[in-house]
């Protein structure tokens, strides 16, 4: 019997096992950069503070699932919000 990857429907119209995940919900972070410092210096920071990050303008960031690096992008406006451009899909390495 086919079955659609994408949405896990068999070609008969039932269900796979897949679709048991699919309304499953992930912590999803963009990582812009990082940065270490000691906590006195972080203790310091105050309102206007910069913080300087690990990453150079237009470097992609990172995309993260549960903790797990998942995608590479960059941040875009969309209306008064950020967002995330996908360029690169990160394959784990036991998939």
């Amino acid at each position: 019997m086919a079955e659609d990857k994408e949405y896990g429907v068999k070609s008969d119209g039932s269900r796979s096992e897949m679709e048991a995940v699919l309304d499953v919900k992930l912590e999803v972070t963009a990582v812009l950069g990082t940065a270490y410092m000691p906590i006195s210096q972080i203790l310091k920071l105050g309102r206007g503070a910069v913080v300087e990050l690990d990453r150079s303008v237009g470097e992609d960031i990172e995309l993260h699932a549960n903790n797990q690096l998942i995608a590479k992008g960059e941040v875009i406006v969309v209306e008064d919000r950020l967002g995330v451009t996908v360029n690169d899909v990160i394959k784990s390495p036991s998939g």
